[in-house]
Order: C-alpha cells, then sequence, then structure tokens
C-alpha cells in the first residue's frame, strides 16, 4: 500500500493479465484502504467480469477494510437499485456486524436472489428474530445458496429442527454447497447423534471428500491414523488435511507436514490443483513421536475462531454471532 500510485498501476496491470478473485482481491483492498471512490469504482467494475466469485472477492476485500473506511459507502450502496451494490453493502454489515434496523426487512425479501440470502445471513447472524418469518421463507429459495443461508441463519436463530431437512436435501444434491451444509449440520447435534449421521455420509462415493474434511469438527485425535491412511489416498488427501487442521492448536505453516508440490507426495498426486497437502510419512511419524501437537506454542487459527464463535451462537440463539476476524490482524488459513 505504500507503494501508492505505483502499486495501483501494478495491481491493475496483473488483473488485466489475469482477471482472477485473487487479483481482484488486491485492487479492492488498495482501493478501500485509500478510500478513493474513483479507484473504488474501478475495483466494482472490474468485478462485474467475474460474476458471484468476483463479488466474493470485494467482499473478502471490505472484510479487510476498516469500519471509518466503509461508513461512507455502505448507505450508498444499500439505498441503490443495483443488486450488486446492495450484495456489497451487506457484506460490509456481514463482515462488520451492524445492524441496519428496518431496512433490513426490505432487503430480506428483495427481488434478487443474491441480496436476499446475504440479508437472511445477516438476520441470523444479529440475532434478528423478528426476521424469523423471511428466514424460514428462504428454507424454500429458489437457489441452494439462498436456502443453505437461510438454513443457517435458521440455526443460529434456534430453529435448527426446521433447517435440518433442507440441509440434508442440499448435502445430497448440491455438491458444491456440501461441506458447507455437512458442517453447518455436525455444529447443531448432540455429538453422538452427529458421529452417527456422519458416518453414514463417509460411506456414500460421492460425500467422501466433503465428509473427511469435517471430520475434525468433533475434536477427536484418536481419528489420526485414520486420517493418515486417507493421506495416502489421493482423492482425500486434501480433505484429511483440513481434517486434521481442526483437531490441533498447531500452525502447521511453521512445520514441514504440509506441501504446497503435489508432485512431492508421489506421481499418483500429480495433477491435484488443492494445495497444501499433508505428506502421510511425515504426519505419521510427527503423530508417532508422541507429539501430536502437544509440543508446541498453542494457535488458533481463523477457522478454529470462526468455529468456536460459531458454536457459542448456536448454543445462545439471543446473542449475535461473534465478529472472529477481528481477533487477528492478519488471518491465516481460511
Amino acid at each position: 500500500m505504500a507503494a501508492g500510485k505505483a502499486g495501483w498501476e501494478a495491481a491493475q496491470a496483473r488483473f488485466a493479465d489475469y482477471a482472477e478473485p485473487g487479483e481482484l482481491f488486491v485492487l479492492g483492498v488498495l482501493a478501500l484502504r485509500w478510500g478513493h471512490a474513483d479507484l473504488t469504482e474501478v475495483a466494482i467494475n472490474s468485478a462485474a467480469s467475474l460474476g458471484e466469485p468476483g463479488l466474493s472477492s470485494l467482499s473478502a476485500a471490505i472484510a479487510r477494510t476498516p469500519r471509518e473506511n466503509l461508513r461512507p459507502l455502505v448507505a450508498k450502496w444499500l439505498d441503490t437499485s443495483d443488486a450488486r451494490l446492495r450484495c456489497l453493502g451487506l457484506s460490509a454489515l456481514w463482515h462488520h456486524r451492524v445492524d441496519p434496523g428496518p431496512r433490513l426487512h426490505d432487503l430480506a425479501s428483495h427481488s434478487d436472489a443474491n441480496v436476499r440470502w446475504r440479508a437472511t445471513r445477516l438476520a441470523g447472524g444479529l440475532g434478528r428474530r423478528d426476521l424469523l418469518p423471511a428466514v424460514l421463507a428462504g428454507l424454500d429459495g429458489e437457489t441452494a445458496k439462498e436456502r443453505l443461508a437461510a438454513a443457517f441463519a435458521a440455526c443460529l436463530l434456534g430453529e435448527a429442527r426446521s433447517a435440518h431437512p433442507v440441509i440434508d436435501k442440499i448435502v445430497l444434491t448440491e455438491t458444491d454447497q456440501a461441506e458447507a451444509a455437512i458442517e453447518i449440520r455436525l455444529l447443531t447435534m448432540p455429538a453422538k447423534a452427529a458421529k452417527a449421521w456422519l458416518q453414514t455420509r463417509l460411506g456414500q462415493p460421492l460425500l467422501r471428500v466433503a465428509a473427511t474434511a469435517s471430520i475434525g469438527l468433533f475434536g477427536d485425535p484418536s481419528v489420526m491414523p485414520w486420517l493418515i491412511e486417507k493421506m495416502r489416498e489421493p482423492e482425500l488427501v486434501f480433505a484429511a488435511g483440513l481434517a486434521m487442521r481442526d483437531l490441533f492448536d498447531v500452525d502447521f505453516n511453521d512445520t514441514d507436514l504440509f506441501t504446497i508440490d503435489p508432485a512431492d507426495l508421489g506421481k499418483a498426486f500429480e495433477s491435484l490443483t488443492d494445495s497444501p497437502l499433508p505428506a502421510a510419512d511425515r504426519v505419521a511419524a510427527w503423530w508417532d513421536e508422541g507429539r501430536g501437537g502437544r509440543n508446541h506454542t498453542p494457535f488458533h487459527s481463523m477457522r478454529r475462531l470462526r468455529l468456536d464463535a460459531l458454536r457459542a451462537a448456536i448454543a445462545t440463539p439471543e446473542a449475535p454471532l461473534a465478529d472472529w476476524r477481528r481477533t487477528r490482524k492478519f488471518p491465516a488459513w481460511m
């Protein structure tokens, strides 16, 4: 950011060559941090070509922008007839846990599904039970994302029983939403019932990956030998690594247990694009030596902070969801 004009020009040139969400994120962060209206407009217009990923990228930039920088923009975004800008306004309210008051009712019934699901999610995060009818109506929403957001909000508002059938259907029919849906399901069930529910999904070929990634939510390290075996399977290696990260308060980026080069794991893994990937042999040695996360400085990733905040909010529906991002200036893995 200290690079000023040269930094902005470099970011623009990068986006021109690689119009990807990551490059757009940089544009968004720079423009919003500087509070420059014209540059913010450039970033917003650049997002249009990327569709929903573009909005998500700018949402991430908004999450890392101080409230005072956003204050002049949010009211303008919410008052416009442009659904994209309303989505950005709702993202700002969500990330910074700001209640827009009565206008949230209108946003939750907006004609655009992307606006509706963001408004519904916000209602759940703020503990707005006055919006429960709109949240429950969203369970029959036109898109899977809207239905999942409504289910998430319903769980935060103490209506998990109404949400579970919708979540179960999403798990079975919407592959790209399955992992998020499984997470919500497990967090809103008693431990014994949740383990039995997940065990059934582990046996279903289309859900093996998402279910494996979620097994760390139980916080039971005894699953490690099983996870290590899954790390030897190209289909499950990344998911097993995600589950392992949920089990220990360890900054695995400071260890040699993961690699960003799939070829390090052997020929069968070379075509994988997800990273970082756990190296099964090194993880097994780390586990067998008895360290298992015990001899280390405790570390809570942003993922762990988020899960703890969700558990607390689900346990006390009358309380708003804590803003876990504000606890760390530079987020770890998400």
